[in-house]
């Protein structure tokens, strides 16, 4: 099938396909009856970024012509009768990810002529997989933001209203999958960067297991690229549950150096269906505040849920302190956020050996309350999209209800999952009286991501 150009420039199939905002699943299957072409699906891409992005700013980085060429390749493996979970299915990267042949900078000035040599694991597997790497996309200044600003790329806006962020750190990933561009991104998260621009835009995307998904060639250019955060992974977004199932499929299992000793087979899901499900509820942490809508949201939630035949609790004595936790995971994540940075204060190995040993604890106490419950549903962040904060104004504020609190204190819904190093999906499930879309991160158990990708799609099909 060939694709047209509608009058307002968005093109379209001649079939009820919906190709602007289809999912993965729908692309794959498309491709594969040769209802389009992996070269119509990248031209259709490339246009939707030239006629879009100019007033989002998210594909910041672009590689069409080899985005073109690989496109060809896939319609040739197609004919050919290959079968590849991704071959042909257009999509960007996150700017951190190595791309061998287009700059890694993190957004960082002095890597602004850093030139990747070698493509990244998880991007080596995404091509392996058939997937057309079209670029690259925005993020703030070393990662280390809820807005996607840094001085080689300038700012990533929000989709819907420029004057709103997108989230950070993958929010160039989120706002091109929001805005229609393409249909899967590859992100990364340590404070929520895959979770919080996610729950902002009103799209999905999936925390892994820490240690799930190699993390080779996402690093800052210069280092070593191993992974010593026992916090931060790589993940996908996307527009549908099933779609974050499939790259999972293709991004997991151990780097090659592992590969010789071991593989990874994860557990299907603990829940087919909703009243098979045993899920706790939190709309409130003792170190953030939480908007009202969010909370009103959630409820209205868990009341579906209920309706639905899950069984929900809204506390448990077996929750682990999240306070505590929320205190070992600042301190074990400004560690790692500072290392490189002049004049960071330091902790001494004997400190960081007892965050470690809490982080098991903690584990210990989450494996337990997975014993009683499938799944954890609680708020990806406090807020909904917020307004630009300029860097001028520091210490950022952020205001909940119309109060001003901290803005570092939003780490705490994040953290719930990444301190532990739990799976966590975020999945839209309503929207405020703004029309700003609302997220949660359904929450499982350690090495079980199917169980909330799975919960994910539920949840979304309940919302439907």
């Amino acid at each position: 099938m060939r694709l047209d150009s509608a009058r307002n420039g968005d093109p379209v199939a001649r079939d009820s396909i919906d190709y602007v905002h289809a999912t993965v699943a729908q692309l794959v299957q498309a491709l594969l009856h040769r209802e389009v072409s992996a070269l119509e699906l990248c031209d259709a891409a490339i246009a939707r970024i030239e006629e879009r992005d100019a007033a989002i700013n998210a594909v910041v980085v672009r590689d069409f012509e080899r985005a073109r060429a690989q496109a060809r390749l896939a319609d040739a493996r197609l004919a050919s009768g290959e079968h590849a979970p991704l071959l042909g299915v257009p999509m960007t990267v996150k700017e951190a990810f190595d791309v061998a042949g287009l700059p890694t900078t993190w957004g960082l000035a002095p890597f602004r002529d850093h030139v990747a040599t070698r493509d990244a694991v998880a991007v080596a597997r995404l091509k392996h997989a058939g997937a057309v790497i079209l670029g690259k996309t925005n993020v703030p200044t070393a990662l280390g933001d809820w807005q996607s600003v840094n001085p080689l790329y300038g700012r990533t806006v929000h989709p819907k209203d420029a004057a709103r962020t997108p989230g950070g750190s993958s929010g160039g990933a989120a706002a091109a999958l929001a805005s229609g561009m393409v249909a899967l991104e590859l992100g990364s998260d340590i404070g929520g960067s895959i979770r919080v621009p996610a729950h902002f835009c009103g799209v999905f995307g999936h925390k892994p297991t820490y240690g799930l998904l190699p993390q080779r060639g996402h690093a800052v250019p210069g280092s070593d690229g191993a992974d010593r955060t026992e916090i931060a992974v790589i993940g996908p977004l996307a527009r549908s549950a099933d779609d974050l199932a499939t790259a999972l499929d293709v991004l997991a299992g151990p780097d090659e150096d592992d590969a010789v000793a071991y593989s990874s087979r994860l557990p299907s899901s603990r829940v087919r269906t909703l009243p098979d499900a045993r899920i706790l509820v939190l709309d409130t942490h003792p170190c953030a505040a939480t908007a009202t809508s969010l909370r009103a949201a959630i409820a209205r939630l868990a009341l579906d849920l209920e309706r639905a035949g899950a069984k929900v609790a809204r506390e448990s004595a077996l929750l682990p302190d999240l306070e505590r936790a929320h205190h070992h995971y600042t301190r074990m994540l400004g560690t790692v956020t500072s290392r490189g940075v002049p004049e960071a204060k330091s902790i001494s190995a004997h400190d960081w050996l007892s965050l470690i040993d809490e982080q098991h604890r903690l584990r210990v106490q989450w494996q337990t309350l997975f014993g009683s419950f499938d799944a954890v549903i609680a708020p990806c962040f406090g807020t909904v999209a917020f307004a630009h904060l300029e860097s001028s104004e520091s210490p950022h504020r952020l205001f909940v209800d119309g109060v001003a609190t901290p803005y570092e204190d939003q780490l705490a819904w994040p953290g719930v999952a990444t301190f532990p190093g739990l799976p966590a999906t975020a999945v839209p499930i309503d929207q405020d009286a703004e029309g700003w879309p609302i997220g949660v991160q359904v929450i499982g158990p350690r090495l079980e991501d199917r169980t909330p990708i799975a919960m994910a799609a539920l949840i979304a099909n309940l919302r439907a």
